[in-house]
Formats: C-alpha cells, structure tokens, sequence
C-alpha cells in the first residue's frame, strides 16, 4: 500500500539528516574561526606585551574611570556601553585586548595605549563581578 503516510518517515529523515549536516557545518566553522583567533591573537606583539607585563588594579581603576566609566558605568554597570561586570570570566584577555585597542564594536572608540596602561586595565577587568 502506498500513500502520504509512506513517504512522511523518508521525509522527517531527510530533514534530520539535513539538520545534523547543517550542526556539523557549522560547528566545523566556529572551531575554524576560533582556531584562527587564537593564532592570530597569539602572534599579535602588542597583545603578547601586555599579556607579559602584570598590570596595576589600582592604576587600572583610574584608567578606566577616566576613559571607560562615561560609557561603561563607573561600577562598570553598563551605561551606553554594555555592563563589563564578569567580563573576564567570558572574554579571553587577548580578545578583551583587541576590543580596547581596536574599538571593532561602534560607538566604542579604538584606543592607543601603552602595553602597561593596557596591562593595567586587563587587570582592573579581572576585578570585576
């Protein structure tokens, strides 16, 4: 006997199989792209420079009161910036890092600081939570 009701399990197949080849795509592609973050981060001198250097929390919080805290929140709550409470626990130091000095996400500016100024707010970062 042939019918609708024969074809509907090849189909819900097809489709499962079409699912698990499109999670498989696109896990593939988040492990590229991260590998490929990750090399380039690391060959990145500026960033293995801060990375080296154990920064200041205490300098740390001044810098970013004075460069951050209009946007981020002097708690670094969130203002018109997003809240930086607990970001070190999510973000790898050196895509923190390329965040600061590159401003990729607008309206954050890009920053021009020294490896120890830079080093410094990584480490107030770290305080956060």
């Amino acid at each position: 006997m042939t019918g609708p009701s024969s074809t509907a399990p090849k189909e819900a197949n097809t489709g499962i199989g079409l699912v698990r080849t499109l999670i498989l795509v696109a896990s593939f592609t988040c492990i590229l792209l991260v590998l490929g973050f990750l090399l380039l981060s690391q060959q990145d001198p500026y960033i293995q420079e801060v990375l080296r250097i154990n920064g200041s929390e205490e300098n740390g919080a001044i810098l970013f009161r004075m460069n951050c805290a209009a946007c981020h929140g002097i708690n670094a709550q969130g203002l018109v910036g997003p809240s930086l409470q607990d970001i070190a626990a999510s973000r790898r130091d050196a895509a923190l890092i390329k965040q600061v000095i590159s401003g990729r996400t607008p309206p954050m500016p890009s920053f021009e600081l020294e490896p120890e100024a830079m080093s410094d707010i990584l480490a107030f970062l770290h305080t956060l939570s």
